[in-house]
């Protein structure tokens, strides 16, 4: 235990540095991310849930995504919004839900995309076979048992930080509430605390990271014998394009949870850097990637433009 007393919080300051000329811009440049993350992939969700037609596994697990995007960008940008405008205080109990969603929705997300990435291995290499195998009742239980998962990895993640008391400090030098910044305040010298950041961020970021990368390279591999030239490139470039986003996803947390939990102090800019990569980024783009480039998807925003400008015609005749 490093100092020599130690005492509970019933809150923190989040120290979110930033020099006084660049605050103006990263406010900015937040909310314009938040707003398009939120249009986007509130309008996927809104399209999903009014076609019948698109109630299928693949829609499903896109649908479940922008949720889990919208729900983990409503859980960091706000507050980091409000935090640069010098709102920097946030009470315990907030600061442990942060944390929880945060953690929670990463590994939904992490899991979410070992799905989506079977599904469309199922989709591709096994097609008379796939509406046996990947089914909605399949694809909501997938869905139920990620969640499920998801909650019993985080317990003793919560459990611990509420055990955990602070020698000298409750300022936290980062612009939310996270595990390994918690950490890194508290009077702890347990290497346990630590070891199960490297654990968690072992069994879900690189296990599913492999499967996800074994999924793809046979899907490419299947792509190659395609004839058609169109056929072969449209395969070719969805893979990577999907492969991009992902790794926009589990490089960034990667490296900054194994290097934190293995004893690495990470500097403030670069730490915030890497897990605001991670889980700002892919949700704005995952609604332009998995769904605005799908054809059908196109076809029902197209027909619900249409619809929409011919009803004022129609109500003035």
């Amino acid at each position: 235990m490093r100092g020599n007393t130690s005492r509970s919080v019933s809150e923190f300051v989040l120290q979110c540095e930033i020099r006084p000329e660049q605050r103006n811009f990263a406010v900015s440049a937040l909310s314009l991310i938040y707003f398009v993350t939120l249009f986007g992939n509130v309008m996927v969700i809104s399209i999903i849930r009014m076609n019948r037609h698109l109630q299928t596994p693949m829609y499903l697990y896109i649908g479940t995504l922008a949720v889990v995007d919208l729900l983990n960008s409503t859980n960091l940008i706000p507050k980091m919004v409000a935090v640069l405008l010098d709102s920097v205080v946030i009470p315990f109990g907030p600061c442990l839900l942060q944390v929880y969603m945060l953690f929670h929705l990463e590994i939904v997300e992490s899991l979410l995309f070992v799905l989506m990435a079977c599904d469309r291995y199922v989709a591709v290499l096994h097609p008379l076979r796939y509406p046996s195998i990947i089914t909605n009742k399949v694809v909501w239980l997938s869905l139920t048992l990620c969640n499920i998962i998801s909650g019993l990895a985080v317990t003793p993640s919560i459990v611990f930080i509420t055990e955990l008391n602070f020698c000298q400090s409750n300022a936290l030098p980062y612009c939310f509430c996270d595990y390994a910044t918690i950490l890194r305040i508290a009077c702890i010298d347990n290497p346990k605390y630590f070891a199960l950041l490297v654990t968690s961020t072992s069994l879900f970021g690189f296990f599913p990271g492999a499967i996800i990368l074994f999924s793809y390279l046979r899907i490419a591999q299947a792509a190659l014998t395609i004839s058609s030239v169109d056929g072969k490139s449209k395969v070719l470039s969805t893979c990577l394009t999907h492969l991009l986003v992902m790794s926009l996803f589990y490089i960034p947390l990667m490296i900054s949870y194994i290097l934190t939990g293995s004893g690495v102090n990470l500097s403030m800019e670069a730490y915030n850097i890497l897990v605001v990569i991670a889980n700002v980024v892919p949700p704005m783009m995952n609604p332009m990637i998995y769904s605005f480039r799908n054809r059908e998807i196109k076809t029902t925003i197209y027909n619900l433009l249409k619809t929409i400008r011919t009803s004022p015609t129609s109500a003035s005749h």
